[in-house]
């Protein structure tokens, strides 16, 4: 996740929020959406940059939530353009908040931040803890995050939890995001997963066979958030390299 510093109220600086310090001064919410779409590029070419390393088993979903410092890294250099002077870097002033279940990702990532001033990991479970992103939002008199990032996590929830369970996720990112980047996975990677379990010889994913959300998740992801989450599809920006959708959502 990450929010630009513009459109904010005041409000008392914290030493630690998820997404980012309230200040007067920043990018105009008007080059926000083509802010988006250099991330979304550069997520691509990112992605690329991995399979052509030989590694297209390296699962996306750990550079969608906190799994790689790296990319992090990446998005915030490319948000604040590394400003040359301290004038600018206040003006543009962009902090990131990365989580996930895993710890062990979320440690990995801490000690390989190089930029823990402006860059925050921490375990979270969203489907559970959405209190906990509304509080460092509040601390810092922000309503809602400019953009939440959510890279192909949508199948675990799904494979784990169940169809609730996904449209819970999509609407508590949904009600604190101003715009959403959303990478569901298809159909395919839920069967390739539970073929993966399957040859390990372990016991299915609870919830597989009983989900009704099937086929075109990514289409059903949109139904839902343009549906009952007050959200509307602004771009598509195509497939990833493993043919995920990438859609980009924003409040009406």
């Amino acid at each position: 996740m990450w929010k630009d510093e513009s459109e904010t109220q005041q409000g008392p600086p914290t030493p630690r929020q998820p997404d980012f310090e309230p200040s007067p001064t920043s990018t105009p919410a008007s080059n926000l959406t083509s802010t988006i779409s250099s991330v979304a590029n550069l997520m691509q070419q990112a992605a690329h940059a991995m399979s052509q390393l030989g590694s297209p088993a390296k699962s996306h979903e750990d550079l969608g939530t906190t799994g790689d410092a790296e990319l992090s890294v990446a998005f915030y250099k490319h948000l604040v353009q590394e400003p040359e002077c301290q004038e600018e870097s206040e003006e543009r002033k962009v902090h990131l908040l990365g989580f996930d279940l895993d710890e062990i990702l979320i440690q990995r990532a801490q000690q390989n931040n190089p930029l823990p001033g402006s860059i925050s990991f921490i375990t979270l479970d969203v489907t559970k803890d959405t209190d906990r992103l509304q509080h460092y939002l509040d601390q810092h008199g922000c309503s809602h995050f400019h953009l939440c990032l959510c890279l192909a996590v949508t199948m675990w929830v799904h494979l784990n939890h169940g169809d609730a369970s996904l449209l819970q996720l999509l609407s508590r990112l949904a009600s604190v995001s101003q715009h959403l980047l959303l990478e569901a996975q298809p159909w395919k990677c839920y069967r390739s997963a539970a073929r993966r379990l399957r040859k390990l010889g372990r016991s299915d994913f609870d919830h597989f066979k009983t989900l009704k959300i099937r086929g075109d998740v990514a289409e059903q992801a949109r139904e839902h958030l343009e549906g009952h989450c007050g959200m509307e599809l602004i771009r598509s920006f195509g497939s990833t390299t493993w043919d995920r959708k990438l859609l980009l959502f924003k409040r009406r």
